[in-house]
């Protein structure tokens, strides 16, 4: 246990954190969808504070030394999120006499958002962590969805036609907001499924992304974007009481757009149908 966490003061058993590290666990690993289509770095531990950029700025001269130079360098700071949320005493106990139905709705929806806010971050951006994001920095470059669902496939295509003209190499990706994902799923062209036209232009996945607004169609070749996670999703104590256990979970992340160019935004234009 990592002891910045207080883990050890919490008035929980082996069983009890297991099936809440589990549940917390199967929630992440659905929802987050950028850490499928970006590299990943780490995790680093809860010490990393920022990551290198590997350019520096002049600055002015140290005080009484004139005749020096000095260049500042310049460094991309980690973000922490942390959300907390309350499990009930009496289904802590349920868990530790073997119940296999335990209400952990808490932490399922604490692990969702806290998902969310991570992929929302890397496709929207995040200024006040100085997170610029995939999506607005091609902001000028998105293709619209077109008027109905059956336009999709060809909205795809014209989107790698813009990353292959660019020099962009795929393998890509389709990565799609929640309502886009279903609808598309559902929907048919001649009896014939929509998303597998679109599935047959990349060879990469379509993935399904809650954090994100609309869609983009982005390279897997590496090298384009990182995100750099210093402490993984983990879960650390605050309080209790007699009725309730107050928990939260943290991660500390930055991310980085090094090739703008290796994403294209797919955004709903105006009027569109549904």
């Amino acid at each position: 246990m990592k002891n910045h966490l207080f883990r050890d003061r919490a008035p929980i058993t082996e069983a009890g954190w297991e099936e809440i590290e589990n549940e917390a666990q199967r929630t992440l690993r659905a929802l987050l969808a950028a850490r499928r289509v970006v590299d990943f770095k780490g995790p680093l531990g809860w010490g990393a504070s920022d990551v290198e950029l590997g350019r520096a700025d002049p600055i002015a001269s140290p005080p009484q030394a004139k005749a020096v130079q000095a260049r500042l360098r310049r460094i991309q700071p980690l973000v922490e999120l942390r959300i907390p949320f309350d499990v009930s005493r009496a289904e802590l106990d349920a868990i530790d006499r073997g119940a296999r139905d335990p209400d952990l709705d808490s932490v399922t929806a604490a692990a969702r958002e806290i998902a969310i806010a991570e992929d929302r971050a890397i496709f929207h951006g995040y200024a006040a962590a100085k997170i610029a994001g995939i999506c607005p920095a091609q902001a000028s470059a998105a293709v619209p969805l077109g008027a109905s669902h059956a336009d999709y496939p060809g909205v795809v295509s014209a989107a790698l036609t813009k990353l292959r003209d660019e020099g962009i190499e795929g393998p890509f990706a389709v990565v799609l907001s929640e309502r886009l994902y279903k609808d598309l799923s559902s929907r048919t062209d001649e009896g014939y499924p929509i998303i597998s036209h679109v599935r047959r232009l990349v060879d990469g996945d379509i993935v399904w992304a809650p954090g994100l607004d609309g869609g983009v169609v982005i390279s897997l070749r590496g090298g384009d974007f990182e995100l750099t996670v210093g402490q993984d999703f983990s879960i650390g104590y605050l309080d209790h009481t007699a009725e309730r256990v107050r928990l939260y979970i943290e991660e500390s992340f930055t991310f980085l757009t090094l090739t703008e160019q290796a994403a294209i935004p797919l955004i709903s234009g105006a009027g569109k149908k549904r």
